[in-house]
């Protein structure tokens, strides 16, 4: 089902800077990215273009040029932000690769060029420290025409882009792994992981990129023929390899307005802690039509809109149980004004400011604009007063 975006959520989600664009003003983001195309035009020795591509895109370049199924889930509105029948906000930037690949039709000579694409993606996506709804990302598509690559260049690429990502002089006894994904694509996809030392001493393997050879049907797509032409396909995610690289923990800190914050963020230098404000924890008691609505992605966005301009406060949203009225007490049932067939889901919210500390009456009212967008049921269980 496709529910459209209102022009206040469009504009909302066009005016959010891009931080990987040096235009918005400058951002370690950029120098990262700098860093890796840096490496993999040295590897290669070939040259690169980047392409920054209009974030509204033909749902077509989004999902069907680019193999997905028609009945694929990520097309739902609870994980896609659709403008109209034809228009959304693009999930991927993968969704510029279609109008590039038919560019090249007329390319009839040798040719090799690394093609970079950034920019925002705009998701429904769950509320913590490690994810937003419109993070940043990057395609790096080698494209190659009269010449084989093959899965031992994809090999090369993913140790290029840890080398660059995480220097080994930085980051001495960094350990990556390749496992094997599925993409629609790409063909031999694997997924690129990191083992990562966390705040509390754990180790843990984090994702850093997909990548792949690029799948035959997509070429033909573009009317470019997979004997002639070949490709290498990587997608990573800058926010997270950003926070790996400074050894940051908190996604918000990268938009941050501290200005002690701030001017961490112009250099790739590891992170220094700036005073954390206390956490506020705020539970939600929901009446919902479903089981299906008690998705923390859609719950999540649904918040992130409520609270507008204070959404950066939310750190994290977290459903807590989902319960049946059938399940339930009857003295719960009753207080709550419960029909059959509808769930209570219990939610706690995390809020926490970067910036300074939340009076209780703010942390009440931040939690009723939340609760009113979220609850469903006919009785409601304000707290501000």
């Amino acid at each position: 089902m496709k529910n459209y975006l209102s022009l206040t959520q469009l504009n909302s989600a066009l005016s959010l800077r891009d931080l990987s664009d040096p235009e918005a003003g400058p951002h370690a983001m950029q120098l990262l990215l700098a860093d890796v195309v840096a490496a993999l035009e040295r590897l290669w020795s070939v040259p690169s273009q980047i392409h920054r591509l209009n974030p509204l895109v033909a749902t077509s370049d989004n999902y069907d040029r680019l193999g997905y199924s028609s009945d694929d889930v990520t097309r739902d509105s609870r994980y896609s932000r659709h403008v109209s029948p034809t228009v959304m906000l693009r999930s991927h930037t993968s969704a510029g690769i279609p109008a590039l690949l038919d560019s090249l039709r007329g390319e009839l000579g040798h040719y090799d060029t690394l093609h970079v694409l950034p920019g925002l993606v705009y998701r429904r996506d769950a509320i913590d420290r490690t994810h937003v709804g419109a993070p940043h990302q990057v395609d790096l598509w080698r494209l190659r025409a009269r010449g084989l690559l093959g899965p031992s260049d994809l090999e090369s690429m993913m140790a290029a882009v840890v080398e660059a990502v995480l220097p080994a002089a930085e980051h001495p006894g960094i350990e990556w792994r390749a496992t094997p994904a599925k993409h629609s694509y790409t063909a031999a996809g694997r997924q690129l992981d990191v083992l990562v030392t966390l705040p509390d001493g754990r180790r843990e393997w984090l994702e850093l990129a997909e990548c792949g050879l690029v799948a035959a049907p997509v070429l033909r797509g573009s009317g470019l023929d997979p004997r002639r032409w070949a490709g290498l396909a990587l997608g990573m995610g800058l926010d997270r390899a950003l926070m790996l690289r400074k050894g940051i923990t908190d996604i918000r800190l990268l938009r941050s307005g501290h200005p002690d914050v701030q001017r961490q963020l112009l250099d790739l230098a590891p992170y220094r802690p700036v005073s954390a404000m206390p956490e506020v924890r705020r539970d939600l008691s929901l009446v919902l039509p479903s089981a299906a609505e008690a998705d923390v992605e859609l719950l999540g966005d649904l918040a992130r809109t409520a609270l507008g301009a204070d959404a950066d406060v939310l750190a994290a949203l977290e459903v807590k149980a989902v319960t049946p009225t059938a399940e339930l007490p009857p003295a719960a049932v009753e207080r709550l004004a419960m029909a059959a067939g509808q769930v209570n889901v219990l939610v706690r919210l995390v809020l926490q400011p970067l910036e300074r500390t939340l009076t209780d009456a703010e942390a009440n009212a931040l939690r009723d604009r939340v609760y009113l967008a979220l609850h469903r049921g006919g009785v409601q269980e304000l707290i501000a007063g």
